[in-house]
């Protein structure tokens, strides 16, 4: 479970069993749907990670862009996500090819791709 107590402080700290995240309504920090946009470059990062150890090669120097377009909506919908990678040029075809088939299959994306399924609670206890 995650948990937070609301104040009156632009801070916002969201706590679970195990670690706790800080963000912030006022810029100072993520504000949490920055933060969601930041977990999916995160988990492009753990996919790539992963590639690179299956594969039996170093992960050291990989670089990974993330950009969200905002859908017909406005600012506050997601009609596209792009990531790009940079590799070492010591990456071979074929690596950078498993390299980013991996990270196509992040689960985080996988989550929002089929977020429709998602069925969300609100609830006083």
């Amino acid at each position: 479970m995650y948990t937070t107590i609301v104040d009156n402080t632009p801070l916002i700290k969201v706590s679970s069993a195990k670690h706790e995240a800080n963000y912030a309504v006022n810029g100072s920090l993520m504000n949490p749907l920055e933060a969601f946009y930041a977990s999916l470059a995160a988990c492009a990062a753990v996919y790539a990670k992963k590639a690179c150890k299956e594969l039996g090669i170093p992960a050291a120097g990989i670089e990974i862009g993330c950009k969200p377009f905002a859908g017909p909506g406005g600012p506050l919908t997601l009609a596209r996500f792009k990531t790009e990678v940079r590799f070492p040029e010591q990456f071979t075809a074929e690596q950078k090819t498993k390299i980013l088939d991996s990270i196509a299959y992040c689960a985080v994306k996988d989550i929002v791709a089929n977020g429709p399924s998602i069925e969300f609670q609100v609830s006083e206890i």
